[in-house]
């Protein structure tokens, strides 16, 4: 008897450790689904943009740069959506080693980076076009993005051999 009553609450644990797993990967999966529409929606409306003013040569260029803001954007939101599912959905509940943990990081914040990157300079070339004293926002993204690449190389050298 006493085996039995050792055994429930082990069996009780697991099984609400399992069904908190689960809802987990159901939560990140609608997460990612929701954030992967919501990027698609983006970059089609970025084409769709182009696609109105494609007639219209005065209304282009500035289409154009808007439309690669959207992209970025979109991408950007896509690859973290992406990052969510093969991060939490699929390889939920395995364990990650101290140099998985240090790669998806580093991944991670690349994708952030290169969508600061590009939006930066999408803002440059529309600040340049419509006032030059707008450029200070552009060049404080820059230099936030150096900040970033400056700390992610930082980390690198400092977490070199870890999870080796």
């Amino acid at each position: 008897m006493d085996q039995e009553e050792v055994s429930k609450p082990e069996g009780m644990v697991s099984r609400g450790k399992v069904i908190a797993v689960l809802s987990m990967r159901v939560v990140y999966t609608l997460v990612s689904l929701i954030l992967g529409l919501i990027a698609m929606a983006l970059m089609g409306s970025a084409v769709y943009e182009v696609w109105l003013v494609l007639g219209d040569t005065s209304e282009l260029v500035p289409a154009l740069l808007d439309a690669v803001a959207l992209l970025v954007i979109g991408m950007a939101v896509f690859d973290v959506s992406k990052f969510l599912v093969e991060e939490e959905v699929f390889s939920s509940g395995n364990q990650v080693s101290e140099g998985g943990q240090r790669n998806t990081l580093i991944k991670f914040l690349v994708i952030i980076n290169i969508a600061m990157l590009m939006e930066a300079l999408v803002f440059v070339f529309t600040a340049a076009k419509e006032d030059i004293s707008l450029l200070v926002y552009p060049t404080f993204l820059l230099i936030g993005s150096v900040l970033l690449v400056l700390g992610l190389g930082i980390y690198q050298k400092l977490t070199e051999g870890a999870g080796r």
